[in-house]
């Protein structure tokens, strides 16, 4: 047996010093005799497996090879073409490419065939695995069997129970649609997501939704918008000429930041176990200032993560690509390859969670809230999304001569609208309590919505609008002007850091969504937007005498109406705030200044017309959205007060009591020992502690009055103006305790130790 090596801080482990470790190896594959057993020491080089040679040495091999194990663990189009009647194959592709009605018969055959396979694998249970409006994914598990006549069991897995499960729906976030007591919900197979096996279980990709019908995933809509923008897409290419072309698809590849800290410091803060951040926690005397963590050299500890996690993700399917440390210390990010929006949404969720268990293993906590630390970094996760056909083209590839590419003008002109028209949405999706505390705090992009183009595109724009010629402005050759370092193209445009939606080269970069967000939200705005200007117009052209010229002038008049969402300057500068408020961009704060906008007719009209989602769905989210922030800022004010009360107070008095103590035993040896230290140090403490005990009794009489607001939105505003302030106050007096109180007494562990602890 080959397996992974088992990796601690000092650099290697040995099992008969952590005997529970066993367990966490990795097996890949059963050809090779086991290995290292008994007391030997695994060495820590994590680019390499390592067996045991026959001559009971510890030997290396090189990495298992990624093409055999990738997908692996995931019943994928080769797995169904092997194990699949000829005609069923053909009748579930037909389902996937182009949205057929899916067959019994074909349901039947294919979990039989899935259910060979996951036993084989050493599944016992299978599972729908969904996406509730919790924000995380759920799942309920079943077992294969079924009772035979004399007690006995066959493994058995039908149609039906592949295509229906039926968890509880009154007991996920149902924004009102569901009372208490109307329990029945069901999920329901998503055949374009291929299952997967962990952990002996069997898992289903699946849709969820209430009894009555209505939506109650994240999963759904996006599903629904993917479809309704490829129809449109697909008959504005139809009149292009592209008569081809048959399905459109949008792509995503999110790009995912985490911090990864040590368990045993992680298990001594109540803040970041009850919230996912730290409450609590004056910075250490090193940051990230000298910005020598971002793409440094990656610890030996973490690159033990990083290489198991990829192999993880490999093998169930994931393109996991590149990693690297980020810019805060114990910072890092993964970055896949891009998918179809809807198995990259899939591969997002499984990313986190895979995450979070690999860390396990590695004694580490995978933290992906927004704000895990003040004073550093937070984790964003950038949305690579781009439009592509059947037939192999990428809509947004502007190729060498945009100025006579109608096609990619007629699909840019869309989005620019789409953009400007509905910046609240895309303000709104990437909204919570978490995200809010990064987006314009000079670490990622601005609450305010804009769109960056860069030089050559912006030229571009300008030409139309002011009927110039173009003039690219880039693309020159870089000259290297060493001998043995060749010269290269420069890219169409540089890269803009600062914007929330910036165009890099065939793609939009929305850079505004956070760490832990689930990236069906803004992936089906994005989707519906979209299609809702496509369909406009299509129908302002279908009928055009000259098509060329027409669309030449829907070009013009979108530029030109639109083009205030356009920024390609510094996001961060006060300048641009007020520059955005003359041109009439919105600028929400926080959740609850964006939520309301959810519910504007403009935009119930929007997802109504589209297909997308009811009224009444809309309006549940709205209330699920709202109720979820005020339940978290709840959550971290009483782990405030709770922690302040139990264990900041009294820490502080008795490192006060001490002083006292030690000045009083000074002045009894004699009266002309000064005391001056201990007298400031007791005095600034004292006050401090005053102010500390009043703001704490303060935070939880206020915290106690969320739960008596009736309205989610007032509370969620209540919350916001009122208690968030106060925990902001709270903090700073508890951190400037923590500058003064001896480390001996302080009762968490410091910012210095968690930072710098892996």
């Amino acid at each position: 047996m080959v397996y992974n090596p088992i990796i601690d801080s000092k650099g290697a482990v040995s099992e008969s010093e952590c005997p529970s470790l066993r367990q966490y190896r990795t097996p890949l594959h059963s050809n090779c005799s086991d290995a290292v057993q008994g007391k030997r020491t695994v060495p820590a080089y994590s680019a390499f497996l390592y067996v045991e040679n026959n001559k009971g040495k510890t030997g290396e091999i090189s990495m298992a090879n990624v093409t055999e194990i990738f997908g692996s663990m995931v019943f994928d189009d080769k797995k169904m073409q092997e194990r699949l009647p000829r005609i069923t194959y053909k009748s579930l592709k037909k389902t996937v490419k182009n949205g057929d009605p899916l067959d019994i018969s074909v349901a039947n055959a294919v979990a039989n065939a899935m259910k060979d396979w996951a036993v084989e694998m050493g599944c016992t249970h299978y599972t729908h695995w969904f996406q509730p409006m919790t924000g995380v994914t759920a799942e309920k598990h079943d077992s294969f069997i079924f009772p035979t006549e004399g007690g006995g069991i066959i493994m058995e897995f039908s149609g039906k129970e592949l295509i229906k499960g039926e968890p509880d729906a009154s007991s996920f976030p149902s924004g009102g649609i569901r009372a208490t007591f109307e329990a029945r919900g069901y999920t329901t197979w998503d055949p374009t997501s291929p299952a997967f096996v962990r952990d002996k279980t069997l898992y289903i990709p699946t849709a969820f939704c209430s009894y009555t019908g209505e939506v109650l995933d994240k999963k759904t809509p996006l599903l629904r918008s993917m479809e309704r923008l490829s129809s449109v897409a697909v008959d504005v290419l139809h009149l292009l000429g592209k008569s081809d072309v048959t399905r459109v698809t949008t792509t995503v590849g999110p790009e995912q930041e985490y911090f990864l800290i040590d368990k045993t410091m992680y298990d001594k803060r109540p803040d970041l176990i009850y919230t996912g951040r730290t409450l609590f926690g004056c910075p250490a005397p090193k940051g990230q200032e000298l910005e020598d963590h971002y793409f440094g050299s990656i610890k030996t500890r973490v690159s033990a993560f990083m290489n198991e996690l990829d192999e993880e993700l490999w093998k169930l399917g994931v393109f996991a690509k590149t990693k690297h440390n980020e810019v805060a210390p114990s910072q890092h990010e993964l970055a896949p390859i891009f998918e179809t929006s809807n198995i990259a949404t899939d591969h997002n969720e499984l990313t986190m969670e895979v995450m979070k268990k690999v860390a396990e293993r590695h004694g580490l906590v995978c933290l992906l809230h927004e704000k895990p630390f003040a004073g550093v970094n937070g984790s964003g996760k950038h949305n690579n999304w781009s439009i592509s056909t059947n037939t192999g083209e990428n809509l947004l590839d502007p190729g060498k001569t945009p100025e006579n590419n109608l096609q990619f003008q007629l699909f840019l002109a869309a989005i620019v609208k789409a953009v400007h028209e509905y910046q609240d949405l895309l303000r709104l999706t990437v909204a919570s309590a978490g995200n809010d505390h990064r987006l314009g705090a000079n670490e990622a992009p601005p609450a305010i919505i804009s769109m960056y183009l860069g030089d050559d595109l912006g030229a571009l724009v300008d030409s139309i609008v002011n009927g110039t010629e173009y003039k690219r402005r880039s693309g020159s050759d870089m000259q290297t002007k060493v001998d043995v370092l060749p010269d290269f193209k420069k890219d169409s445009s540089d890269r803009n850091r600062t914007s929330p939606f910036a165009f890099t080269g065939n793609k939009f970069e929305f850079r505004a969504l956070g760490s832990s967000l689930n990236i069906a939200c803004p992936n089906y705005m994005l989707n519906t937007i979209v299609a809702e200007e496509l369909s406009e117009f299509y129908a302002e052209l279908k009928d055009a005498d000259n098509l060329e010229e027409a669309i030449k002038a829907v070009v013009k008049k979108t530029f030109t109406e639109h083009q205030n969402i356009i920024f390609n300057g510094d996001n961060y500068s006060e300048q641009w705030v007020a520059e955005a408020e003359k041109r009439g961009l919105c600028n929400y704060r926080s959740l609850p200044e964006a939520m309301p906008h959810y519910v504007d007719r403009k935009n119930i009209d929007l997802f109504e017309k589209n297909g997308i989602l009811n009224e009444s769905e809309i309006h549940a989210r709205y209330e699920i959205e709202l109720e979820t922030y005020s339940k978290q800022i709840r959550i971290e004010a009483l782990t405030m007060v709770d922690m302040a009360e139990k264990n900041i107070t009294p820490a502080v008095i008795s490192f006060v009591k001490e002083m006292t103590d030690a000045a009083l035993a000074k002045k009894a040896l004699s009266s002309s020992v000064s005391v001056y230290a201990e007298t400031e140090l007791v005095s600034e403490l004292s006050d401090n502690l005053e102010s500390f005990v009043k703001k704490t009794a303060e935070l939880k009489a206020a915290a106690a009055k969320i739960n008596g607001i009736s309205d989610s939105l007032e509370q969620a505003k209540y919350c916001r103006e009122t208690v968030f302030s106060l925990m902001g106050e709270l903090r700073t007096l508890g951190d400037a305790m923590e500058q003064k109180t001896s480390a001996e007494y302080w009762p968490y562990p410091s910012y210095g130790e968690i930072l710098f602890g892996v």
